[in-house]
């Protein structure tokens, strides 16, 4: 089967660019946008509508295989790449990445995907929401050449068994944290709720609007859920905040954790991001610290690192030197897709909780993508997204993982039909 060519169309993502510096010092709320001066390059304002690039392989016998190219939320921050906007970035995926794959026969997905993470153009390598949508169109096209699921391409060429079971979703509510709450518990979702305490506003100077707000969670669990059997996680994304409030007094910072904790039993607590240290090294040593306090002192609060975990190289940093005790693997800042199956693999091989996760900001096909990528890898739990509007990301996360899970022993069993032969000539 070969490639005949490649297509490319701007697209909307699910969420918003926003300047995460700005949000943290000068920012004013004001309705759904922010007032204030930018300060991240390439922002020219503070929040900017999210862009995608889907990228469309048009194979030889008519079937479209696609990838979207998408960033996160928090583009230029905490090492990332930069803003990413699809005018930009269409000419650059026609010039760099088209003439290398038109007319060429689709092999497997490891060794494609690995060279086209591995693109340079103008002496760079390609920004990582490009290298994130090709190298799922590639898987795309690797599925449909051989008549299977993108889950079972992926459990044949990284020897794992498609799970027989869902994964574990969390999801966001963004500021919206009460009324999407309800939601989740109305579903009986897995993880919640996200709840986006980005700055000393919302969390308080103390964190004290942080502890009400858990407070008011388990409660609310107990009120609403439809199920007397129903025990979610509580995960929270604090953004550096406890950083921010406690600063290297890490004793403090666990003692508040312990808090915590007694206040959401009996549900289990998970703290994303708790401090900025404003570098990997500094990262990698801050929540390795913590999570040491932590244990000798039996807080069972479980850290999860987000920022400053950006590669699949960082990934395994933060897991060899027990920095946290769950990696959050942002699927675009990794790039490739093939990234961040190594990752969940390798945070499972070694005693780190796989956090299959990404952004608000990305689109419904890299969310459909990232189940198959869930389902043949089986992480701890994985992010519903696109948006924060909770509803739409859990339907696409639930609804793909029960169609993979449908069809997972009937697709790609069956050999591919023979082609009609050709009819004899007449005379």
């Amino acid at each position: 089967m070969k490639i005949i060519d490649v297509v490319c169309s701007p697209g909307r993502s699910g969420f918003f660019f926003d300047d995460q510096k700005a949000i943290k010092t000068n920012a004013v709320a004001d309705g759904n946008t922010y007032k204030g001066e930018p300060v991240t390059a390439g922002f020219r304002s503070i929040r900017k509508s999210g862009e995608s690039i889907s990228v469309m392989f048009v194979l030889e016998d008519g079937q479209v295989a696609h990838g979207d190219c998408a960033a996160v939320q928090y583009s230029g921050a905490s090492g990332r790449d930069p803003l990413f906007l699809a005018d930009d970035f269409i000419p650059v995926i026609n010039r760099a990445v088209k003439p290398l794959l038109v007319g060429r026969s689709i092999g497997g997905f490891k060794e494609l995907a690995a060279e086209l993470d591995s693109i340079v153009d103008d002496g760079y390598v390609l920004h990582t929401a490009i290298r994130y949508g090709i190298t799922q169109a590639a898987l795309d096209a690797v599925a449909k050449a051989n008549r299977k699921l993108m889950a079972q391409v992926i459990a044949d060429e990284y020897n794992t068994t498609i799970s027989d079971k869902m994964i574990p979703i969390f999801t966001q509510s963004g500021d919206d944290r009460y009324l999407n709450a309800d939601k989740m518990i109305l579903k009986s979702v897995d993880v919640l709720p996200h709840a986006l305490f980005n700055n000393l506003k919302k969390s308080g100077k103390k964190g004290e609007l942080i502890m009400e707000y858990v407070l008011w969670l388990r409660n609310r669990i107990y009120q609403v859920r439809v199920d007397e059997n129903y025990k979610p996680v509580i995960q929270l994304d604090v953004y550096g905040m406890l950083g921010e409030i406690f600063g290297s007094d890490y004793k403090s910072l666990v003692d508040y954790l312990g808090k915590l904790e007694e206040v959401a039993l009996p549900f289990k607590v998970r703290i994303e991001g708790p401090i900025d240290a404003g570098s990997v090294a500094g990262q990698i040593a801050a929540l390795a610290k913590i999570r040491e306090i932590g244990e000798k002192r039996g807080v069972k609060v479980e850290l999860v690192a987000d920022e400053w975990c950006n590669t699949l190289q960082d990934v395994k940093d933060f897991t060899d030197n027990k920095a946290g005790h769950q990696a959050q693997i942002k699927t675009p800042d990794l790039g490739g897709i093939n990234n961040t199956i190594e990752a969940v693999l390798y945070c499972k091989a070694n005693g780190m909780g796989a956090y299959l996760g990404g952004s608000c900001n990305e689109t419904d096909r890299s969310a459909q993508i990232c189940a198959h990528i869930a389902m043949a890898t089986s992480p701890e739990q994985m992010l519903a997204k696109p948006g924060m509007g909770t509803d739409e990301a859990f339907m696409i996360a639930h609804n793909e993982m029960k169609r993979i899970l449908a069809l997972k022993d009937i697709v790609g069993k069956a050999p591919a039909p023979k082609a009609p032969a050709k009819q004899a000539k007449e005379a």
